[in-house]
């Protein structure tokens, strides 16, 4: 294990830890731990697609004032971690099942390094596919909340066919490399500005995010490339198809949501035996990054959940 940055504008407790792990196929990511010696258990972070650690230094701060360790993951592709294309902006993997590789390495580090037992699982949007193949998987947890997962991918309904359509004919055609339509190579936050974007109603979490973008340009990550977007597609479709885990799972929703697929949440929470789902009124896609109220809520609530099943 060797010491890697995590920079100030993280803004967590006192005592984060960054480290470079490799995972099996060679690739190097990072992960961040704060509050390593919380007395009530270890939250595993799975971030979202386009972020990093530094972005849940605040809720990692949130949930060290409710008794809880956190370990925050840089995916393959994006943070720190290895980039996986020439064009660092592009955000890019070839197979959703290689994200398990790097759960597999953070695993093992958490095993390792002796973290506070029993294991939480609080998955943000992309991080909320990954997490739902990690159970499916076996991965050994008591307990998961998840913050509007991409179970689906927002897309009007004449779009899909294109979506499918082009992103599986561009790897046989030569240019899967390519970002997808709509997207650029310029990070969300830096380019959309606050008004009229579609993560947060909250002007200082959104400035909190930018700042960070802007102090490292390295952490930042562009639109997703073709081969992302079918791999997505063909991901959320096979776990749709499947039956909800045995996990007890709260997720929080915003009633603002706009970006992940929120029927295909509905569908699935509804199916979940020993779910719950939190509408949250007004909340945009970051719930964890939305206002002081808001994220008292939630944090509240999910340390409860958590205790819950400790």
């Amino acid at each position: 294990m060797t010491v890697a940055p995590l920079f100030a504008q993280a803004d967590g407790p006192e005592g984060g830890v960054a480290t470079w792990l490799t995972a099996s196929d060679g690739v190097r990511i990072r992960v961040a731990v704060w509050a390593a010696d919380a007395p009530k258990g270890t939250v595993l972070l799975f971030p979202g697609r386009t972020e990093y650690v530094e972005k849940y230094g605040r809720a990692a701060r949130d949930l060290a004032q409710r008794g809880y360790a956190t370990v925050a993951i840089d995916w393959r592709g994006q943070g720190i971690a290895a980039r996986l294309q020439p064009n660092p902006a592009l955000g890019h993997v070839a197979d959703f099942k290689d994200y398990q590789l790097d759960v597999a390495a953070v695993m093992a580090h958490v095993q390792a390094t002796g973290l506070p037992q029993p294991l939480y699982l609080l998955a943000h949007s992309m991080g909320g596919c990954i997490a739902l193949r990690s159970l499916y998987d076996g991965l050994a947890v008591r307990a998961v909340c998840l913050t509007a997962p991409m179970l689906g991918i927002k897309l009007a309904a004449p779009l899909r066919p294109i979506a499918w359509a082009l992103s599986s004919i561009s790897k046989p055609l030569g240019f899967s490399n390519a970002v997808a339509p709509g997207q650029t190579e310029t990070t969300y936050v830096l380019r959309s500005g606050f008004d009229g974007n579609d993560l947060t109603t909250d002007r200082e979490m959104f400035t909190y995010m930018q700042v960070q973008c802007q102090a490292h340009p390295e952490l930042s990550l562009g639109g997703p490339s073709l081969a992302w977007l079918n791999a997505a597609l063909r991901e959320t479709r096979a776990l749709a198809q499947r039956p909800a885990p045995a996990t007890p799972c709260l997720t929080y929703l915003g009633t603002a949501e706009n970006i992940v697929d929120v029927p295909r949440i509905t569908a699935r929470m509804a199916s979940w035996t020993n779910g719950q789902t939190v509408m949250v009124p007004g909340a945009k896609h970051e719930i964890m990054m939305e206002g002081a109220a808001t994220r008292a809520m939630a944090f509240d609530g999910m340390a409860a959940f958590f205790a819950a099943h400790s």
